[in-house]
């Protein structure tokens, strides 16, 4: 399935999650695994967090980049307000096909 996820974009060009295991390095057209990392201040809720459409209003795009993925093994929660994105996907395996550009 295809989804959308914001990533950090680091000085080296690299990718990295925004918030949790912050340390990891993405690359483009690799399959990545779920891990579990339970980080104080924020809900566990283990899995990659992506979304419909590159649409998250409650966060910043400084220094952040939408990339196009591909995720399986995925569930939604559509609970969320549009305030915070709308529907999320938490999905097992996560490839990013591409970076978005800004236009």
């Amino acid at each position: 399935m295809i989804a959308y996820k914001l990533f950090r974009k680091m000085k080296d060009g690299s990718l990295a999650p925004l918030f949790i295991n912050k340390k990891l390095r993405l690359e483009v057209d690799q399959w990545y695994e779920a891990e579990d990392h339970p980080t104080k201040g924020f809900k566990h809720r283990p899995g990659w967090h992506s979304c419909p459409e590159p649409v998250a209003p409650h966060l910043s795009k400084k220094g952040r980049v939408w990339c196009k993925v591909e995720i399986e093994e995925l569930i939604t929660i559509e609970l969320r307000p549009p305030s915070q994105g709308g529907t999320w996907y938490l999905s097992d395996k996560l490839r990013i096909i591409e970076e978005m550009s800004d236009e």
